[in-house]
């Protein structure tokens, strides 16, 4: 006889620290790329690839990973992708050239990828619809903790051992997480997730599969509304040194201090969101978006600053609540194939950021080019929020009249 957790909560503070265990890498580690790049003699179009390849491998991983998910439950595939990330951590720790360092964060990235998509599943499934976004809020949020404490973990690390160092710290952080996870996390009961009216966000009645539901594939392209914020934490620590000529502390700082207000953004949103409509409150998040990305292109360090901050943030905590629309939308059966379905989409622009902001640097010789384009996509995912919220509207006037 299985023995269930007296309440939700207990499984809900297994996954954040399975996040927060994957997620100390995965963005922390991003002071440290600029001593990988000399130690391995790498160009950086060839690091724009190293970086940008979290965005290649969701493209191919993440829908698998909701599907085995769904088949084998997102507890057994969520600890399996925690030991993969602390397997491939642990191969770039030992790697002495480009190409081995490219195959052992190949592996790194598999592994979060698959732990990435059960987090979201696991957050989804174990959550009353009534919570789901101040939980998907909070799971940001601590994610962003995450990430605060990871990039100086990682630097001190390197300070004193070396970046190999800080990549085996990382590695032991992983493995960590996933013991407190597999200790404290346990399956919810079979069931349907509540479709989420109250948000306007059940476009068919009734459980609908994630492959034929048509907002899931739209809600790809929102992929773009983080774009930005991914490939600056990548290219911050390049921009730093090349425009303002400071050193791996001085980018760190600046990254802390972006996931620092992703904590409180996070949390104001998810509460925001459980009360008034997702849509709306997204669309906000993507006009602050606008401004903030043009800031970046300041040569003023005070601008560049908030600009960075704003730019991270506002698409961190906007990403979270396209998981909360995910898991609003599916029946519980489906929701780990949704969330693959809108991995895909943060997965193709994960890539194209980072390997665009490389490819731009090289060819012009500076980062004005590149912050250009992260402005361009902050426009583009404002408009695809406004066409989803008039097909949002249009779809429950339709159920309305024909009920």
């Amino acid at each position: 006889m299985t023995i269930r957790p007296r309440h939700w909560t207990t499984s809900v503070a297994a996954v954040i620290l399975a996040m927060m265990a994957i997620q100390m890498s995965s963005l922390g580690f991003s002071p440290l790329l600029p001593a990988i790049r000399i130690d391995l003699a790498a160009s950086y179009s060839q690091m724009g690839l190293f970086t940008g390849m979290y965005g290649l491998i969701a493209i191919f991983i993440s829908l698998p990973a909701g599907i085995l998910a769904a088949r084998f439950g997102e507890k057994r595939m969520l600890l399996s992708g925690l030991i993969v990330t602390a397997v491939g951590l642990a191969s770039l720790g030992v790697a002495h050239s480009y190409g081995v360092a490219l195959a052992s964060r190949a592996l790194w990235l598999v592994g979060y990828r698959f732990a990435f998509i059960c987090v979201f599943t696991a957050m989804a499934v174990g959550t009353p619809e009534k919570y789901r976004s101040r939980t998907m809020g909070t799971l940001g949020a601590l994610a962003a903790l995450a990430s605060v404490i990871g990039a100086p973990f990682g630097t001190r690390l390197a300070e004193s051992v070396g970046w190999r160092g800080g990549i085996f710290g990382f590695a032991g952080i992983a493995l960590a997480g996933g013991a407190l996870f597999a200790a404290l996390y346990w399956p919810a009961a079979t069931g349907s997730a509540s479709a989420g009216g109250a948000h306007g966000y059940a476009f068919t009645p009734g459980p609908v599969s994630a492959m034929r539901n048509p907002v899931m594939w739209g809600l790809i392209f929102l992929g773009l509304i983080n774009m930005g914020g991914f490939s600056a934490t990548f290219f911050v620590p390049y921009a730093v040194e090349s425009v303002f000529g400071l050193n791996a502390r001085e980018s760190a700082a600046i990254i802390s201090s972006s996931y620092l207000f992703s904590i409180f953004l996070n949390l104001t949103v998810g509460w925001l969101c459980d009360r008034y409509s997702r849509w709306n409150i997204m669309i906000v998040l993507a006009v602050l978006l606008v401004p903030a990305s043009f800031a970046v292109l300041s040569h003023d360090l005070l601008v560049f600053r908030i600009g960075v901050v704003l730019v991270v943030s506002l698409g961190h905590a906007a990403t979270n609540q396209i998981y909360a629309i995910c898991g609003s939308v599916l029946a519980r059966n489906e929701i780990g194939t949704g969330m693959g379905i809108v991995g895909l989409g943060s997965g193709i622009f994960g890539y194209l950021g980072p390997q665009m902001l490389g490819y731009l640097r090289d060819s012009t010789g500076g980062f004005t080019a590149g912050w250009l384009f992260v402005a361009f996509a902050a426009v583009v995912s404002l408009a695809d929020l406004l066409l989803l919220r008039s097909w949002s509207s249009r779809s429950r006037t339709a159920q309305f009249i024909a009920n």
